[in-house]
């Protein structure tokens, strides 16, 4: 299958199909030619599937196929899903031409050789790493997807059970595709009677640390919440520098609170997910004048492994209020020592800086807004996406908004959460049939490691943000309503349907092709792992189960 997969991998990243791009629909088209070409698909042509997403400019599809086992009737099925959007090629500067390319891209870096690392060359000079835009994250695993379900449908007489291919779009920002496909699944589910054992992913892998050659599988995927502060504080002229209250300020200190603070790191059974990191900071001030910032806004990347986020929210809400008090001290005592330098009388500032949920601001504003306040956040958030707002700024307006309503006046930092939201989760011992899959499976993946002379690793937490997010959720129903109480206008932002993906609750693998440097300029796969002993391994995870 070496060559298949290898030929088919280029194929995939000749089409280019950045996110955000005509290229996503491109190549779904490609993807459900090629699934309608196999024998077994042309005798049941009904069983390849283009979905279209909804309202999308793009004309985007979720493309499925469904390979119905004939050696007896069983509703026991394992689907194989991957996203088929890369990131962009920016970060290829002048090798841009051929980052679709891989062969010639290939003869490009050999030109270049000496100035790429020491690693970068020697895995150049193996010939054992296809380069390219796609190489690795993820359309090799895409490929091995499609062999072996090309494989395994050249004798559906010996299946007892079934295959269903996903391969969707919008994975490398908003996860739409996969979000809408949870709709596809329960209606196939529901027509041919599934029974939806577990999935696999096959979204690149790699090492932990230089040479690692360790091969990770993963059993479940890391979440992210997407906190946001807008902070409020008291305007004044440079002049009078100490009668105002600076949000720019306040926002700096609690990026230094939070920004890679390793103890909010959420740990479980000894892994732990990055630390959070900023991604945006920002004062509202329009334009230039001496009169200060009245407000300011920042977010951050968070992610989590098993906390609920009402921990979550109550840690920011200890930032929050820490940074306020720290602030207001720092405020005295320079106004303290510069009333020393003026020989000026010092009187203490006593302003008080209150920290807000975003529910407790929308009620403020519901007591005193006289008409429907949520038929005014609806409106007010599709006339910001009607202009083409980015989301978190589109929720940035309803807070703003409710702010101004509900008539606070006081210095405030309002915590609430925006796009995107991944749910957490992974199979966990105290549950008896999680814990009991996780055993089979790595029986199955030791034995195959041992003959093929691999070292194989299980990990609870894909590290990376991924679609496996939406196929089962840990948190509770009463972590997800206090998401949902504090992300503005969730359910035209960011609809995630968390009920339904907690009714299907499919265990979520990742498998994975191995790679280095995925969103980078020197993205490559190995071949001989991704191509020759990967197929291998799912063909006999799915014997196991279906044979």
């Amino acid at each position: 299958m070496r060559q298949e997969i290898l030929d088919l991998t280029k194929k995939l990243v000749s089409i280019p199909s950045q996110n955000g791009t005509k290229g996503e629909r491109e190549i779904a088209d490609f993807l459900y030619e090629y699934l309608k070409s196999f024998p077994y698909f042309q005798k049941h042509p009904e069983q390849v599937m283009q979905v279209p997403l909804k309202e999308d400019p793009l004309g985007r599809v979720n493309v499925y196929g469904l390979l119905l086992g004939e050696k007896e009737k069983s509703g026991d099925t394992i689907i194989l899903h991957g996203h088929i959007d890369t990131v962009g090629i920016e970060d290829f500067a002048d090798l841009k031409p051929y980052a679709f390319d891989c062969d010639r891209l290939r003869e490009e870096l050999l030109n270049i050789q000496d100035q790429l690392s020491e690693e970068v060359r020697k895995d150049l000079l193996s010939g054992d790493y296809l380069f390219g835009r796609g190489a690795s994250d993820m359309k090799s695993g895409d490929a091995v997807h499609l062999a072996v379900m090309e494989e395994m449908a050249k004798h559906p007489e010996q299946l007892r059970g079934n295959l269903l291919i996903s391969l969707n779009p919008v994975e490398e920002s908003l996860h739409t595709g996969f979000i809408e496909g949870i709709d596809t699944l329960i209606a196939l589910r529901e027509q041919y009677g599934l029974h939806y054992l577990f999935a696999i992913n096959n979204d690149y892998i790699c090492g932990m640390y230089p040479n690692d050659e360790t091969r990770y599988l993963y059993t479940g995927s890391v979440g992210k919440l997407l906190p946001c502060f807008y902070i409020h504080g008291k305007e004044t002229h440079v002049g009078q520098a100490f009668e105002g209250i600076d949000p720019c300020r306040i926002a700096a200190e609690i990026i230094k609170r939070i920004n890679l603070n390793c103890d909010l790191c959420d740990g479980y059974k000894g892994e732990y997910p990055a630390p959070p990191i900023a991604l945006k900071m920002s004062d509202l001030k329009p334009y230039y004048s001496v009169q200060t910032p009245i407000s300011s806004f920042v977010y951050f990347n968070y992610m989590v492994h098993n906390k609920n986020v009402s921990t979550v929210l109550r840690e920011l809400k200890e930032i929050a209020g820490k940074t306020a008090d720290y602030v207001m001290q720092e405020i005295n005592e320079r106004y303290e020592r510069y009333c020393k330098m003026t020989k000026s009388a010092f009187r203490k500032i006593t302003t008080e800086i209150q920290i807000l949920e975003y529910q407790e601001v929308y009620r403020a504003a519901e007591k005193k807004y006289q008409s429907d306040l949520d038929r005014w956040i609806d409106q007010k958030a599709r006339e910001s996406i009607a202009k083409g707002d980015d989301k978190r700024e589109t929720s940035l307006k309803i807070v703003e908004g409710l702010f101004e309503i509900a008539g606070i006046k006081e210095p405030s930092i309002v915590v609430f959460f925006a796009t995107p939201h991944c749910p957490h989760n992974t199979l966990k011992e105290e549950i008896p049939k999680e814990k009991k899959l996780t055993q089979e499976i790595w029986e199955i993946v030791k034995k195959f490691g041992e003959k093929e002379k691999e070292t194989f690793q299980m990990m609870y937490f894909f590290p990376s943000l991924t679609d496996s997010s939406y196929l089962k959720i840990d948190d509770d129903d009463e972590s997800i309503k206090i998401l949902e109480k504090n992300f503005p206008k969730q359910d035209l932002l960011y609809p995630v349907p968390y009920q339904k993906i907690r009714e299907l609750n499919i265990p979520g693998l990742n498998f994975g092709a191995f790679g280095k440097d995925a969103h980078k300029w020197t993205e490559r796969v190995k071949i001989s792992y991704s191509f020759e002993k990967l197929p291998k391994l799912m063909i006999e995870t799915i014997q196991a189960y279906l044979m």
